[in-house]
C-alpha cells in the first residue's frame, strides 16, 4: 500500500534488523531445525525460537509487500495444528522487494526475530518474523489457505487480560487465550490469511490510506454508524484497521457507517499505528451510507450560542478558509461567541519570531462574511514565541470570536502572556482583573502547552465568563492494543494539573459570585468519563454538558474505530439549572475529506 506519507509507512513494521532498539534480545540456542510455523508462533505472544536460526521452514506465500521499508512477504502453514492459540502465518522480513509470488510454496531458513513496531519504548507488541531469509521456491500456483473469518461470534467479548505484575505488566509472555480475549484472539491469527465480510466502515479514510472497520455492528453503536467509546472499561473489540496491498488509487474513500459489501480478505499484520490490522488483497465494495454533515439549531432571540471549535493549525496559506466559514455560518447557525482553537501566527509554521495573528483571524472572519455570516470581532493574546507547544514555529493560540450584533465583550487592560489573571468583585459580583487575560501562564502547568484564556462578555446585560481551553495532548500514551495493559497514558498527568488550574480559577469567581454564569471549553484531549474531566468538575464548579447527550451521541473525535469525546463545554451550576441545550455538530470527524478532525460543540442556554 503505498502511502501518501512515505514517512509514516515507513515505520509501519520494519524487521529487527534494521533497528536493534525496536528488538527484543533473546539468548537461545545458534540452531533449530525442522520447525513449522506454529513452533515458531507458540502459544504466548513471543517466540519460543526467538534468536534461533531455523531451517526450511515450509508454507504457502499469501500475500507479498514490496513498498516501503518494511519489504518481505507472509507465509503461512496449509496444515494447521489442532492448537488455536499457535498462529499459523509469520512475515518474513527480506528488506529488498520479494522474489516470490501468491501462491509459492517456499522454504525459509534464517533467524527468528521479534520487532517492536515504533521501537521498545513505545509498549506497543511485538511481531514474530523470520529475518535474514534464503528462500527456496518449491512450487508455483498453489492455493492459499482459506482466510479464517473474522466475525462478530468469533471475536470474545472480553478485551485483554490484565498484564503480569512480574513483568511490568506485560502481557507479552502469558499464554494466549484466544476464546477469551479480543487480543489474545487477534494474536492468534498474526501473519493468517483472514477474512471480514460485509464491514461497517467507523472510522473514514485518511490521508495514509487506510482505515477502520468493526466485525460487531451492534457493539456500542452510535447513531451514526459509528462505535462509540464510553469508559476505559468497555473496549471495542470488533475494531479492525485495513490496509491494502494494491495501489492508493484503487483504496476506497469511505465516511463512518459506509460499507465494504462483500469479502475483504489478507493477512493479519501489526503496526504501530493501530495495532492489528487486515493488509487485503482482495477488498470489498465500498457502499455508501448516505452519511451528511449535521445542522445545529438556531439560537432563539432570548439564547446565547456559545461554540467551541478546533480549526487545526489554520494559518493563512491553508485553503481551507471558506470551508471553515461554511461550517461556522451554515453547520452552526452563527454562534454568538466561537471559541476558536489551534489559530496559527501570521506566517504558520516558519519559526521566525512571528507571534501575532491578526492576519490568520482576519481572513477567517473576512470568509464568514463572505459565507453570510455577521463580521465577528475577536479578542486572543499573543503567547510568548515557542513557548505554548504545537507544531513548531507555529505558535497556536485560542481566540474569542463574539457577534457585536448580539453580544458585548468587556475590555480590561492589563492582560498578557504573562501576567495571571485574576478575580475581583465589582459592585458585589465578580469580575477579571483582565479581560481577556491567561490563567497563571508561569504555572508549570502550562509548561510548552497553551495558556488557557478568560475573558468577560456580556448578553442581555447578563455577565458571562468564557474560558477558552486546549490541554496537553495525549502524545506519548501507550495505544490499546499496547504490549502493557492497562496502557499507560502518561500524558494525563500534565492534563490534570491543567484542569486543577482552571477548576481553582472557576472556584474562584463562585466564591465572589455564587450565581456567576461560567463556562469552560475548548479541547481538553480528555474524555468525558476521564479523571481529568472529574477534576474540571471539582465537586460541582463545573459540569461537562455533552452528558445531556445520549451516551451513543457522546463524541466529538474519532480515532481508530472509537468515536470519543475530546471536545467539551463545561457549565457551572446557574447554566447547568436553568435551560440549555447541548450539540455535537457532526461535520468532520466521521468523514474521510475532513477540514479539521474535531467536531465544534455548541451550547445554547438563556443567561
Amino acid at each position: 500500500m503505498p502511502s501518501k506519507s512515505s514517512a509514516r509507512l515507513a515505520a509501519l513494521t520494519v524487521a529487527a534488523a534494521c533497528s536493534a532498539a525496536s528488538t527484543i534480545l533473546f539468548t537461545a540456542p545458534a540452531h533449530a531445525e525442522s520447525v513449522r510455523i506454529h513452533d515458531i508462533q507458540g502459544t504466548t505472544r513471543t517466540s519460543p525460537y526467538a534468536g534461533q536460526k531455523v531451517t526450511d521452514v515450509a508454507g504457502i506465500v499469501t500475500g507479498v509487500r514490496g513498498y516501503g521499508s518494511s519489504k518481505g512477504f507472509w507465509l503461512q502453514d496449509p496444515t494447521p495444528d489442532a492448537d488455536p492459540a499457535t498462529s499459523e502465518g509469520v512475515f518474513v522480513f527480506t528488506s529488498s522487494t520479494p522474489k516470490v509470488a501468491v501462491g509459492d510454496s517456499v522454504t525459509v531458513t534464517g533467524t527468528v526475530s521479534e520487532y517492536v513496531p515504533g521501537g521498545v519504548s513505545s509498549g506497543n507488541q511485538s511481531v514474530t518474523e523470520i529475518t535474514k531469509p534464503v528462500v527456496t521456491v518449491v512450487s508455483s500456483g498453489n492455493a492459499v489457505p482459506a482466510p479464517v473469518v473474522i466475525s462478530a461470534r468469533s471475536v470474545p467479548a472480553a478485551y485483554t487480560p490484565a498484564g503480569d505484575p512480574a513483568a511490568n505488566g506485560s502481557i507479552g509472555g502469558l499464554t494466549l487465550r484466544p476464546a477469551k480475549y479480543a487480543l489474545d484472539y487477534y494474536e492468534s491469527l498474526e501473519g493468517m490469511n483472514v477474512k471480514v465480510a460485509d464491514a461497517r466502515v467507523v472510522t473514514g479514510t485518511d490521508p495514509y490510506t487506510e482505515l477502520w472497520v468493526t466485525v460487531k455492528p451492534y457493539e456500542h453503536k452510535s447513531r451514526r454508524g459509528g462505535t462509540v467509546y464510553g469508559s476505559y472499561d468497555s473496549q471495542n473489540t470488533g475494531r479492525l484497521q485495513i490496509q491494502s496491498l494494491g495501489s492508493t488509487a484503487d483504496f476506497p474513500v469511505a465516511n463512518v457507517g459506509d460499507t465494504l459489501a462483500g469479502s475483504t480478505v489478507g493477512p493479519l499484520d501489526y503496526n504501530q499505528f493501530g495495532g492489528y490490522t487486515l493488509v487485503a488483497a482482495q477488498l470489498g465494495t465500498l457502499r455508501s451510507g448516505g452519511l451528511e454533515r449535521e445542522t445545529t439549531a438556531k439560537q432563539s432571540r432570548g439564547e446565547l450560542a456559545v461554540a467551541t471549535y478546533n480549526v487545526e493549525n489554520l494559518d493563512p496559506s491553508d485553503s481551507t478558509f471558506d470551508a471553515h466559514a461554511s461550517a461556522i455560518v451554515h453547520n452552526l447557525n452563527s454562534p454568538d461567541i466561537v471559541s476558536l482553537e489551534e489559530i496559527q501566527d501570521d506566517n504558520g509554521a516558519t519559526d521566525d519570531g512571528t507571534v501575532g495573528a491578526s492576519k490568520t483571524v482576519a481572513k477567517l472572519i473576512d470568509a464568514i462574511v463572505a459565507a453570510g455570516g455577521p463580521r465577528y470581532e475577536w479578542r486572543s493574546i499573543d503567547p510568548v514565541n515557542d513557548q505554548d507547544g504545537g507544531e513548531p514555529g507555529g505558535n497556536i493560540r485560542q481566540v474569542f470570536l463574539f457577534n457585536p450584533a448580539r453580544v458585548s465583550f468587556t475590555d480590561r487592560p492589563g492582560g498578557d502572556s504573562t501576567t495571571a489573571v485574576g478575580v475581583t468583585k465589582v459592585h458585589g459580583k465578580a469580575a477579571l482583573t483582565a479581560s481577556p487575560g491567561r490563567i497563571d501562564p508561569a504555572s508549570d502547568a502550562w509548561k510548552s502547552s497553551r495558556k488557557p484564556l478568560a475573558g468577560e462578555f456580556v448578553f442581555r446585560g447578563r455577565t458571562v465568563f468564557v474560558i477558552a481551553n486546549h490541554f496537553a495532548s495525549k502524545g506519548g500514551d501507550q495505544g490499546l492494543t499496547a504490549q502493557y495493559q492497562p496502557p499507560a497514558r502518561s500524558s494525563e498527568t500534565q492534563r490534570h494539573l491543567q484542569a486543577t488550574e482552571v477548576n481553582a480559577f472557576v472556584k474562584d469567581i463562585l466564591k465572589v459570585q455564587k450565581n456567576a454564569d461560567v463556562i469552560a471549553l475548548g479541547d481538553m484531549n480528555d474524555f468525558e468519563f476521564s479523571d481529568t474531566a472529574k477534576i474540571l468538575e471539582g465537586r460541582g464548579e463545573l459540569w461537562s454538558a455533552i452528558k445531556s447527550l445520549p451516551k451513543n451521541e457522546r463524541y466529538t473525535y474519532d480515532y481508530q474505530g472509537n468515536e470519543q469525546v475530546l471536545d467539551q463545554i463545561l457549565v457551572s451550576p446557574s447554566i447547568r439549572r436553568g435551560d440549555f441545550a447541548y450539540d455535537s455538530v457532526h461535520i468532520n470527524s466521521e468523514f474521510h475529506d475532513q477540514i479539521s478532525d474535531h467536531d465544534p460543540q455548541v451550547l445554547r442556554f438563556r443567561p
